[in-house]
């Protein structure tokens, strides 16, 4: 599973380069999304560019795991979004966490072995 930690995110905006990278995904992709998900409205400075925080990530975090990991299709996804919009955001902060409790331990065991 594709998770981004946002705890762990100290910039305030990341560029849609920076945000593809994350997720493994195209800029264009991310700019389909854009149009098709309402709620995805990352900032945009004079020149155009897309200015994502850490909201549009985590937004963008529960779309790419309908989408690419649960095999939803667009409009499935956005069905979905409406009718488990809650518990999908607290689904994915949650596995967000675990995952880095899970990092944080194997770094504690491996000091602990040497």
């Amino acid at each position: 599973m594709k998770s981004i930690d946002t705890q762990k995110l100290e910039k305030l905006y990341y560029s849609i380069g920076e945000v593809a990278e994350m997720f493994n995904v195209s800029r264009s992709l991310l700019r389909y999304w854009e149009n098709e998900f309402s709620f995805l409205t990352p900032r945009k400075n004079r020149k155009g560019d897309r200015l994502f925080t850490k909201e549009n990530i985590q937004q963008i975090q529960i779309i790419y795991t309908l989408v690419k990991e649960r095999g939803f299709t667009l409009d499935g996804a956005k069905q979905e979004l409406k009718k488990e919009k809650g518990t999908l955001t607290e689904q994915v902060d949650l596995i967000a966490r675990l995952q880095a409790i899970h990092t944080h331990l194997k770094e504690i065991d491996d000091k602990l072995s040497t």
